[in-house]
């Protein structure tokens, strides 16, 4: 008797990958270079000025600078991961490569908190925005926090590749803005606004550091809004053409524009403030 021959065995993350390998689509480089400015440019508008409050300007200028750092670093691994293993799930099967199926799990669950909480904090700024300067008569803006954080939803809805290219037209609009800011604030620049909270008694207190040292890290949490969310772009990965060239492409030159604004923003939005 003979042994009839037997398939070599799978591995069940082999199985996976061939099932989660992507290689069609038509997003190029700059459709997600613009879905990455565009997850994050809410938090040029508003989120990173509350750490003036904790930090003064010198330790949100260090926070935001370690924090530009951290997401760098960051970046490049993601574009590695994402070019190697381009598939939609993005952090959460390079979790589960790594870490296996649990791993990929709680991954999973945190990346899911954060799409479904983000969007909900930038409907509030936006619900915000529309009571502070009397929108339409609107003096109570609770509904549109849901009317705008159902239009994002309906927007995602209609598929990945149409929310890719209404989210570069937000993107463009909204950079537009911060320009068109930065030439009006940056003729009233005075550098003396940079320092203009009296230093308290903590240790290691300044005029550029009011807080002391303790003021970088309470700062941390808001230098973030300069960056929160760029990692989402390996998410779009099935829309991406050519995703191994296009993915690290995309996410770097993301980066690049979002730490450029981040410094502009901090330096002459603070400079061109009133002073107190």
């Amino acid at each position: 008797m003979t042994a009839e021959p037997t398939a070599p065995p799978e591995t069940g993350t082999s199985d996976y990958l061939a099932k989660r390998q992507l290689r069609g689509g038509t997003a190029g480089w700059t459709l997600l270079a613009g879905l990455g400015v565009a997850a994050v440019i809410s938090g040029d508008y508003a989120g990173w000025n509350f750490g003036l409050a904790e930090g003064g300007f010198g330790g949100l200028l260090i926070a935001t600078v370690l924090m530009g750092i951290m997401y760098a670093a960051m970046v490049f691994g993601l574009a590695e991961l994402g070019s190697a293993l381009p598939t939609a799930g993005g952090g959460y099967t390079f979790a589960r490569r790594a870490l296996g199926p649990w791993g990929g799990y709680a991954t999973g669950v945190a990346v899911l908190l954060e799409y479904a909480i983000a969007p909900a904090a930038i409907a509030t700024f936006i619900g915000g925005y529309v009571e502070s300067l009397g929108l339409f008569g609107i003096t109570d803006g609770w509904w549109v926090y849901l009317a705008v954080y159902a239009i994002f939803i309906g927007i995602h809805l209609m598929g990945v590749g149409e929310a890719l290219k209404v989210m570069m037209a937000i993107a463009a609009v909204a950079v537009v803005g911060l320009v068109l800011f930065l030439v009006g604030a940056i003729p009233n620049f005075d550098a003396a606004n940079l320092t203009d909270i009296v230093p308290t008694d903590a240790a290691g207190a300044s005029d550029w550091l009011p807080f002391g040292l303790l003021g970088i890290w309470a700062a941390f949490p808001f230098g973030i809004w300069f960056f929160l969310a760029v990692e989402c772009v390996p998410l779009a990965a099935e829309e991406a053409k050519d995703p191994a060239r296009s993915m690290p492409k995309g996410i770097v030159a993301a980066m690049a524009v979002l730490a450029t604004l981040a410094i502009l923003m901090l330096v002459f939005t603070t400079g061109a403030g009133e002073r107190s």
